[in-house]
């Protein structure tokens, strides 16, 4: 199904104390807060650093700046309901979300849906690729100086923006997912291919400009190539999934793996990078959005006829609206659902399910006691495992080069503060 695309290029921290540094009075050394008021940190990340001059001796991560408490929400909420809190997880693609935990919902309902559905949320999981690694490519550029990346990639996302706004009503929390398909009971808009089409007819040449604009400026290579490189070694030491990953050299992606929702029906690469440093993130990224409008392609012109969401009558899906408003039959099935704790209660049992999200392996592990919603509920997010090497990557290296690692590893602090 897949090919690996080689590209071509020239445990958690403890929380810091500042006792944890050692002063030498006869040494100019210097402790220093990078963040989380730093424009690099987006008022979210703190890392404390100390330095000898420009060079980084130490270095702590401090976590708790956007703390949700998702895990324990999610446990006093239906399962639906739990949907609305994957969403802030991260913010930046909220449909990989939705997707990875309704996927071990419906394991451990043992619930299968229809081939249209699968196929539509590959589509909607690659638009959210597509949107977060926009997001990363754009801000790094603008972290370090190149300012016309964003302007050239926001138009994109501004456009898929407007694909999920025709569709959800919504733009950047969407809360689309369902135990057995989708919110909307309808089908798709009219209007959702065609502009679906424009969209990724169009976006390739966008690409191309932004290839055009970094990829070989010298100004960018000298600040990205060879800097924060993670050794093939350290990556599955560190547990490090998605492109800070597969940038050393590791073809490993779920999608391939582990295939679910239909991902074996499509034929795609696997980008990978050779050295593994912040220039090599950047170019996986690229390639992987490239990769992404195949599969969106592939999905659309072989898009399965039939129902979007499973069969209603299963008493574990909510009924269509016309059926609430239009029959005391769907009106009961929905109180029951949503009112009466019944309808939606799952097998005593377990599952988990993980899934290829932008930044690696987005996992959900959701525990049945018969109830309503999960009886526990933990995540593995991607960005708490890719933030533990950090201070690796920036220890020996100059104070300048902080801003460029930690913006191609793209730590979302809402994935951390679970």
């Amino acid at each position: 199904m897949e090919d690996v695309k080689q590209l071509e290029t020239t445990t958690a921290a403890p929380e810091p104390d500042i006792q944890d540094f050692v002063y030498d009075p006869h040494e100019e050394r210097m402790l220093l807060n990078f963040g989380p008021s730093h424009p690099a940190t987006h008022g979210t990340l703190r890392l404390m650093m100390e330095l000898d001059g420009e060079i980084v001796i130490k270095c702590q991560p401090d976590l708790g700046f956007l703390h949700h408490g998702f895990e324990k929400l999610g446990e006093y909420r239906s399962y639906n309901q739990v949907v609305t809190i994957t969403d802030r997880m991260n913010y930046l693609s909220p449909m990989n979300n939705n997707f990875a935990y309704i996927l071990a919902v419906e394991e451990l309902f043992d619930f299968e849906i229809t081939k249209r559905a699968q196929y539509f949320r590959v589509i909607l999981a690659e638009l959210s690729r597509i949107m977060d690694h926009l997001v990363n490519v754009s801000t790094q550029a603008m972290d370090l100086g190149a300012f016309t990346v964003i302007l050239y990639l926001f138009r994109e996302r501004e456009n898929i923006y407007n694909l999920f706004e025709l569709l959800t009503g919504t733009r950047l929390t969407i809360s689309y997912a369902r135990l057995g398909g989708f919110a909307r009971d309808r089908d798709i808009p009219d209007e959702f291919f065609p502009q679906l089409k424009r969209f990724v007819s169009g976006f390739p040449n966008t690409l191309d400009d932004v290839d055009n604009l970094l990829s070989h400026n010298k100004i960018w290579l000298n600040r990205t190539k060879g800097v924060g490189i993670i050794e093939k070694e350290d990556g599955i030491n560190y547990g490090i999934t998605g492109p800070c990953l597969r940038c050393s050299g590791i073809p490993l992606d779920l999608r391939v793996s582990q295939p679910y929702s239909s991902y074996e029906d499509f034929d795609f690469d696997i980008p990978i990078g050779e050295t593994g440093d912040t220039y090599d993130r950047y170019l996986v990224r690229m390639e992987e959005m490239k990769q992404s409008v195949r599969i969106i392609q592939q999905a659309a012109n072989n898009f399965p006829e039939g129902e979007i969401s499973a069969d209603s009558d299963s008493k574990v899906t909510l009924p269509a609206k016309d059926e609430v408003y239009g029959s005391i039959e769907g009106l009961i099935h929905q109180f029951e659902i949503i009112m009466e704790n019944r309808g939606t209660q799952a097998p005593k049992g377990e599952s988990y399910v993980a899934t290829e999200a932008p930044n690696g392996e987005l996992g959900f592990f959701v525990i049945s006691n018969q109830g309503r919603g999960p009886y526990r509920f933990r995540v593995r997010p991607p960005s708490f495992y890719n933030y533990q090497i950090l201070p690796k990557l920036i220890e020996g290296g100059l104070l300048s080069d902080v801003v460029a690692v930690l913006s191609s590893l793209n730590i979302i602090a809402g994935e951390l503060d679970r």
